[in-house]
């Protein structure tokens, strides 16, 4: 067993590898449900039991991983609320409307089908802490007593889940305003959100044109949605579209592509909504949180505006929690998480989306202009896949990021972390010298090669 089962966001891993098992997941299941009744959010007046409410993406293994947790969560005494495919977002919405204690969603997000992942959601929607993480992984290592025969929770379907979810997508679209006029594709990557937003996008009154909806349980994310954006492309010009929506498996991030066909990232969206919001004076905390990872120009328009971008670590868990300690209501992920907190408490890519529809409509400005906001820094990504964890210690590698930090120098950024989903380490290098990127990251990318190399001989 790792020492660690929980990463950026929540457990994730290949199904049927530790502790993506059938084992590993009843443990987990049983260990979330001590750890929480023990700390005693559950149990309020009038709930004499505590409650969870699950739902799930499309991914074949989400059957094995769902009978799981059920069987876990009643064997502590736990009722079940089970609601099938829907959106990660729409886990932390009904938590709270259902009065549940906790949350669950079975999802890798845009990984493949081939894996899968669980998050957890307490009962006011927001993701819970490290620190419970801690304690469910101590009981996960050293499994509790189980209750008498007496206890056992019990199990139900709501029906009505995804009718609850499209009326609260719906509801954040400003009263009044429709989508009339609009020809809208939207690309739900086979996920969980294959039949609601293309509803909501309808009931509101676009011409839907729906791609990467029909999902078979090994289709989710494949060659599609917000990680592969060039199949939406091609559909906004074949069908001379307004706009494009791209969601990832659990639509809980968004990738929009506008009526000329260039993909737009959740910096230029979240910069979006900030200058219109901030213009109307709707938006809090004199700024927007965003993480490590957003553009420098992104920064740099929100200074010409008299605005602050926050930084956060990646990962939208991050992003909320520094919107709360910043009194903030935009946030978000240059990958497309956006967090609007005055909707929902983590990353909704139909309702981010829904407020860029609403500009557009209220504008009338094309999805090309009104998403041009700022002119980007060149930025580097490169990707390392590693054989074994990478020592971020070891005096190499120290050196090696000191150099390339002194060649950027002031204006430009470097970021070096491991994945928190992969066993990868991200290099991200910002700046106005493409050039000395490009050769600053092969510097560095030389260096941690060799590191793997040295340690697996």
């Amino acid at each position: 067993m790792p020492k660690k089962m929980f990463g950026t966001d929540g457990v994730r891993g290949e199904a049927n590898q530790w502790p993506m098992t059938p084992d590993g997941v009843l443990k987990l299941a049983i260990a979330t449900g001590k750890h929480f009744i023990d700390s005693c959010e559950g149990l309020r007046a009038g709930h004499p039991k505590f409650t969870v409410v699950i739902g799930k993406d499309t991914r074949l293994s989400g059957y094995m991983v769902e009978s799981a947790l059920v069987a876990g969560f009643v064997t502590m005494g736990i009722d079940v609320i089970l609601l099938g495919p829907i959106p990660t977002p729409g886990i932390a919405v009904l938590t709270r409307s259902l009065r549940a204690d906790l949350g669950v969603m079975i999802s890798a997000s845009h990984n493949p089908y081939t894996d899968n992942g669980i998050k957890f959601f307490k009962s006011d929607g927001q993701k819970i802490t490290s620190k419970d993480e801690k304690a469910i992984e101590a009981y996960v290592k050293t499994p509790p007593a189980l209750p008498p025969a007496t206890a056992f929770g019990k199990a139900k379907r709501l029906d009505d889940a995804l009718g609850r979810y499209i009326e609260f997508a719906k509801a954040t679209f400003p009263r009044g305003q429709r989508l009339d006029g609009l020809r809208i594709v939207v690309d739900t990557a086979n996920g969980a959100a294959y039949k609601v937003a293309p509803r909501v996008l309808w009931e509101l009154g676009a011409e839907v044109i729906a791609i990467g909806d029909d999902p078979q349980g090994d289709n989710i994310n494949a060659n599609c949605g917000a990680t592969h954006p060039e199949y939406l492309v091609s559909k906004v010009l074949e069908h001379e579209a307004d706009i494009g929506i791209a969601l990832d498996g659990d639509a809980d991030r968004v990738i929009l592509v506008d009526e000329k066909g260039v993909v737009v990232d959740g910096d230029q969206l979240m910069a979006a909504i900030a200058q219109r919001w901030h213009a109307r004076g709707m938006l809090r905390g004199n700024g927007v949180v965003a993480t490590t990872m957003s553009n420098l120009g992104f920064e740099r328009f929100l200074e010409s505006k008299g605005l602050t971008l926050f930084r956060a670590a990646v990962g939208d868990r991050n992003v909320s929690t520094m919107m709360h300690e910043k009194g903030c209501n935009v946030g978000g992920e240059q990958s497309g998480h956006v967090v609007l907190n005055d909707y929902c408490t983590t990353g909704d890519g139909l309702i981010a989306a829904l407020q860029i529809l609403s500009l557009i409509q209220e504008t009338k400005q094309k999805a090309s202009q009104l998403l041009s906001v700022f002119t980007p820094v060149p930025q580097k990504l490169h990707n390392i896949r590693l054989k074994k964890p990478l020592n971020f210690d070891d005096p190499a590698l120290s050196k090696a990021i000191g150099r390339a930090e002194t060649a950027l120098g002031l204006t430009g950024r470097l970021l070096v972390r491991p994945s928190g989903t992969e066993p990868l380490v991200r290099l991200m290098a910002q700046g106005d010298d493409e050039l000395l990127l490009t050769t600053v990251l092969h510097e560095l990318a030389d260096v941690v090669e060799t590191m793997q190399f040295e340690e697996s001989v």
